[in-house]
């Protein structure tokens, strides 16, 4: 089950990316319809998507569970100045990043999939709640950018 679960992670990791890597980096700088942010700022926030579960994937695996802090996107976004780097770097992370996170996903087991996970104040959820969550996050923030 693992395995298909790492499966299915990366093929969306690998959709994903082919998307992202078409988009023009004079069209990256310019706010989706309907968006607050640049194309940059949400392949950015992806990027911190990325940092933050990663955390989260190796401590649920590793330590039975997880309990850490939410994640301000647009204190993340300001800080990083997403909007001031290239389209190419910023995709170049983000794909070295999810390559890891899919190498993770790959080798957790079956029981940690049932680790406990509370982020912030939230309730908890499990292990592999929180990994198809971040495909659903992905492909829905993919899709902002391709608007």
């Amino acid at each position: 089950m693992p395995q298909q679960l790492g499966d299915r992670f990366r093929l969306r990791i690998e959709k994903a990316q082919a998307a992202l890597q078409a988009v023009r980096e004079e069209n990256a700088s310019q706010r989706y319809p309907g968006g607050t942010w640049t194309r940059k700022q949400v392949l950015g926030h992806l990027l911190d998507s990325a940092v933050n579960n990663h955390v989260r994937f190796v401590a649920a695996t590793l330590d039975g569970g997880y309990k850490g802090p939410k994640y301000d996107a647009d204190g993340w976004v300001r800080l990083h100045d997403y909007a001031n780097l290239s389209w190419s770097f910023l995709f170049e992370q983000w794909r070295v990043r999810n390559t890891m996170l899919a190498q993770i996903v790959d080798h957790v087991p079956e029981q940690a999939l049932l680790a406990q996970c509370t982020i912030g104040d939230d309730q908890p959820v499990t292990l592999r709640f929180i990994i198809e969550d971040y495909l659903d996050h992905l492909d829905h923030h993919v899709s902002d950018i391709l608007s």
